[in-house]
């Protein structure tokens, strides 16, 4: 008997979770399905454009989707347009793998303002998801903030601040391309609510800015200088240190003629958002940080400064969203689960019911950390089809999968997707970039082909 899975959700965790059933040893078919007409998720939409060799996983995928055992089906919106439950009844497993596309907020008046964005929004639109192919933002002034100390500030800020050239060899999509050419910000300023020894970068991502055609890394010694605490949190820690030396680096450079200037400021805290209609300036409260080693925070000294600026990018965390029918712990923004399978409030496993990625765990990692997520489900995934006497669901499934193609939306497969592909890498060939990627699930549609499932 064939144990047939449904995976909803195209990104890294989803694949990965294929991978590991279709590894499992058992005769299992896997259905992923994803709301847009391409897969791969936050690989497509998340990673920096200028950072091509974190893409290349998806080759890991390509491979994924080639076994006769896997099929995607693409542009069917699972919640919406379909039910959970509706999957259920038709699959002995559904993993829900959904990823955190909502982003945290500042939590301070002003931040509805228009010049106030998000980095999902931002990074969105460069990277050309649909859902934020249509926004705009304003480049035409001098200043630009980004708080967050994580490497998705750093992207933001990197692609604010390098040269159109080194842009163009990226897989940027070109609307964007074409906003940031005329650009006018000279200063982008990346500021953290804690300290330097606490900060999140990656060394690798941090040493980038240090290489940057037109743009120099602006650090005050002042604020690399470090409390007892700090000092510990560096001497047990390799990678905090690493991102202190490199930042003692930046600061000790000479002045540059290069045009722009990444300014990395610490210890700050949103305060307000001022201005009328449109953002006009940031106020900050200046902190001093307290407590022991590892769970420092900061308090407010009483002091302010205010940064003029016209754009402000918030970047402090992404946050999964509620899927109708699936217990959702608001607080933690992620399914209730234990060990991957979805419990119910009552703490009972909801038979059949799994998750996987920063839905199940929250939004941490790396790319390669959702291997291990992922594995962890289906190992229970695998262990309740063993332990259970499912019966067969080889008309269900079908009888499911009939009535999808009744509907009047238009639902991608994996040659359609391929289709897709090779249209955007030939367009991108065209302008000596990786890809052009499509913006519009209009566009992905028609050049997916008819390709039903």
């Amino acid at each position: 008997m064939v144990f047939y899975i449904a995976i909803v959700g195209s990104g890294p965790a989803g694949f990965y979770a294929a991978e590991a059933l279709l590894r499992s040893g058992l005769p299992v078919q896997v259905d992923m399905f994803d709301r847009l007409p391409v897969p791969f998720g936050l690989v497509r939409h998340g990673v920096a454009p200028d950072h091509q060799k974190l893409k290349a996983v998806t080759a890991v995928f390509e491979q994924i989707a080639d076994s006769p055992n896997f099929s995607f089906i693409g542009n069917l919106d699972v919640g919406r347009e379909i039910q959970v439950s509706q999957l259920r009844a038709a699959y002995h497993g559904v993993v829900l793998a959904t990823g955190a596309i909502a982003d945290r907020s500042l939590d301070v008046a002003g931040e509805d303002l228009r010049g106030s964005a998000s980095a999902t929004e931002l990074v969105g639109w460069y990277n050309g998801h649909p859902d934020f192919r249509d926004k705009s933002f304003d480049f035409s002034h001098r200043t630009a903030i980004v708080v967050g100390n994580g490497n998705v500030a750093l992207d933001v800020c990197r692609i604010l601040s390098k040269s159109v050239d080194e842009l163009k060899r990226s897989d940027i999509c070109e609307h964007a391309l074409d906003a940031l050419a005329t650009s006018k910000i000279a200063d982008v300023f990346v500021i953290g609510r804690r300290g330097p020894a606490q900060a999140k970068f990656t060394a690798k991502e941090l040493r980038e800015f240090g290489e940057l055609d037109d743009a120099q890394p602006i650090v005050d010694p002042a604020e690399l200088q470090l409390d007892a605490a700090s000092t510990a949190e560096i001497e047990s820690s390799a990678s905090a240190a690493k991102n202190l030396e490199i930042l003692r680096g930046f600061a000790q450079r000479p002045e540059s003629t290069k045009r722009k200037r990444i300014h990395f400021r610490f210890l700050l805290a949103p305060a307000l958002i001022e201005g009328t209609t449109t953002v006009e300036r940031v106020s900050f409260d200046k902190l001093r940080l307290s407590g022991p080693a590892g769970s420092q925070r900061g308090t407010a000294t009483g002091e302010y400064i205010s940064i003029p600026t016209n754009l402000v990018v918030r970047s402090v965390g992404y946050r999964g969203t509620s899927i109708p029918g699936v217990p959702f712990d608001e607080r933690s923004a992620t399914v209730v689960q234990q060990e991957g399978r979805v419990i119910d409030f009552d703490g009972k496993c909801i038979p059949g019911l799994y998750v996987a990625g920063w839905i199940k765990r929250g939004p941490s990692g790396i790319i390669g950390t959702n291997r291990a997520c992922a594995i962890e489900t289906v190992e229970s995934v695998v262990s309740d089809l063993k332990a259970n006497h499912f019966g067969p669901l080889d008309l269900k499934r079908e009888l499911f999968r009939a009535s999808l193609r009744g509907r009047s939306f238009k639902l991608i497969d994996f040659p359609g997707w391929r289709r897709i592909d090779a249209l955007e890498r030939a367009d991108g060939a065209a302008k000596s970039k990786p890809r052009e990627k499509l913006t519009r699930v209009s566009a992905m549609l028609k050049a997916s082909e008819r390709a039903l499932i």
